[in-house]
């Protein structure tokens, strides 16, 4: 199928890439001439590992390519896909729609015979009714259906995500939008990825409700952590212990300075503001956001326990920005607050990170950024493990010590055991486990 795909960040280069890897004819449209000449000449705005190749394999095969020119490639699509940015809104929280709408009004002019328009962005519910209002509005006269069709993708993960979805989620209010949508994913039906129909709304939603339901796990073990510190438990058998139910499962219960990135902190605040607006409050989504918000601030002030109360005038060395592994993400990194909270009570702070760098360069000021690490841990009073790449998940424990001034190793993953850290002479603090405060 012909497919237009507005918007090439990260939801839209990679729907849009695996699409065109499935087979179909893929033109990706951005406003921005510098992102497209980018990826014209093979370079990614974005890190995610595989994409380049896949990029590249499917630009040389002819299915895949990147324009700044919307109506022609809206003219000739089948489907056109709508995965525009929708931030936080400034001052409520709510989503900022802005974006979408305008792509739907471009669209609009541009649509020439039947067209499903899909909404791939996170939007609140009762999105795509507006989408089609505006649509109609302005074109009467157009055939046009508009559906809504969620991404669940993992940054770092999203290929195979994408390709090995555990469902399709396929909001639809009738039957010729659904065939479309049906067809665009049937390569899908060999991986036996089942396909949820439902309607527009219920779709939207559907995507809302699983970030929050996502988001809770993870604020729910990091309280269940604190809780282990003081009592003397292992946070980490706790959710070995719960993780073994079937009906609450592994996933996201791993203890560590909280969530961030580019969806769970907007997207619970959506929901927040959604449900407030329709007077049916989601309180436990709200506790969250407020638990999450103060969990960042609060490993700062982990931090500066670990070295004795005061890090004025020390030289703390972070390891990881980014807010997961395997991205260059930055937005809403729990870095971002560890680190200003590290600077505002008086410390240096040295950085690394394999990816993130250039990205958190605009956000954190009067940070030196090294060049891997043990340049970071170099002459460091304390060393901070805040995101667990790989890349630090075998640290040569003996010549840390060496090079660095101070021995304390503050794991905010718990990458490591404190057996391994403290045989190296360091003060070793974890997340919710005992003896982490142990020298």
């Amino acid at each position: 199928m012909r497919i237009a795909m507005i918007g090439s960040g990260y939801v839209g280069l990679v729907s849009g890439t695996c699409l065109a890897d499935f087979g179909h004819q893929v033109v990706c449209v951005d406003k921005d001439p510098a992102k497209i000449e980018a990826l014209n000449a093979g370079r990614m705005p974005i890190y995610e590992p595989g994409l380049d190749a896949l990029v590249a394999e499917n630009v040389q095969q002819g299915r895949l390519s990147f324009t700044t020119e919307l109506k022609p490639a809206v003219a000739a699509a089948d489907a056109v896909f709508i995965a525009v940015g929708t931030p936080s809104r400034r001052g409520d929280g709510f989503a900022d729609l802005s974006f979408v709408f305008a792509a739907a009004r471009e669209i609009a002019e541009a649509v020439d015979g039947f067209t499903v328009v899909v909404t791939k962005s996170t939007v609140p519910v009762g999105t795509g009714d507006e989408v089609e209002r505006i649509i109609r509005e302005i074109r009467p006269d157009a055939e046009v259906s508009v559906a809504s069709n969620p991404e669940f993708l993992r940054e770092g993960a999203a290929i195979g995500d994408f390709k090995r979805p555990d469902r399709i989620v396929v909001g639809a209010e009738d039957a010729r939008a659904e065939e479309v949508l049906r067809e665009i994913y049937r390569p899908l039906f060999l991986n036996q990825a089942p396909i949820l129909v439902t309607g527009r709304r219920t779709a939207e939603l559907t995507k809302y409700a699983a970030n929050a339901f996502l988001a809770t796990k993870i604020t729910f073990i990091n309280e269940i952590a604190d809780l282990c510190e003081q009592v003397g438990a292992d946070v980490q058998q706790v959710a070995r212990g719960i993780g073994l139910d079937n009906r609450i499962g592994a996933k996201f219960l791993h203890a560590g300075p909280g969530y961030g990135g580019s969806c769970f902190p907007k997207d619970t605040l959506a929901l927040v503001k959604t449900a407030q607006d329709a007077g049916t409050p989601v309180r436990l989504v709200e506790t969250v956001v407020a638990v999450n918000d103060q969990r960042k601030r609060a490993m700062a002030r982990k931090v500066v326990l670990a070295c004795g109360g005061s890090v004025r005038g020390k030289t703390i060395a972070v390891l990881g920005l980014t807010f997961k592994p395997n991205t260059d993400d930055m937005r809403d990194a729990p870095a971002l607050s560890i680190i200003t909270g590290l600077q505002d009570a008086g410390a240096q702070v040295r950085a690394y990170d394999p990816e993130g760098m250039e990205a958190a360069k605009p956000l954190l000021r009067d940070v030196a950024y090294a060049r891997d690490a043990y340049d970071c841990a170099e002459g460091a009073d304390a060393l901070v493990i805040v995101t667990e790449w790989n890349a630090f998940r075998a640290l040569d424990l003996a010549r840390l010590a060496q090079v660095m001034a101070g021995r304390v190793l503050v794991d905010l993953r718990n990458v490591y055991d404190h057996a391994s850290v403290q045989r190296h002479g360091f003060h070793y603090v974890s997340i919710g486990r005992p003896g982490s405060g142990e020298a």
